[in-house]
């Protein structure tokens, strides 16, 4: 499955979510209920994915984790924030050029409507 289908089940899974709970539950509540349906759709589901700093033969632990990994391809950034922020897009892009992936959405359900909740990094 390409990114492109993937993160097209995730959003219709994230709009389920949101329709259902709406906006200002804790980050950490959606990230599991992400994490449950998702696994349901038969989509493979990492989360808290440690990501190291590797540079000049050192390996750095820096505190570097990905809340979701679908597929071992699409990046999943959870928030419930009043608004995304250049820093949670840097924060996502980050996890994607370090981690060799491709493609991230950040989700933010603290939006009323998630349509606006919604951004997608390629890298």
């Amino acid at each position: 499955m390409i990114e492109n289908d993937i993160s097209y089940k995730i959003i219709g899974v994230a709009f389920k979510i949101h329709s259902t709970f709406g906006s200002g539950l804790l980050e950490s509540v959606y990230k599991e209920l992400l994490y449950h349906h998702l696994q349901k759709t038969g989509m493979t589901v990492s989360k808290e994915i440690a990501i190291p700093l590797i540079t000049e033969e050192v390996k750095l632990d820096c505190g570097f984790r990905i809340d979701l990994l679908v597929n071992n391809k699409v990046v999943i950034e959870v928030k419930s924030v009043e608004a995304i922020h250049r820093n949670h897009v840097a924060q996502t892009l980050t996890y994607l050029q370090l981690g060799g992936y491709k493609l991230g959405l950040i989700l933010n359900f603290g939006e009323k409507d998630l349509k606006k909740g919604i951004k997608r990094l390629v890298l």
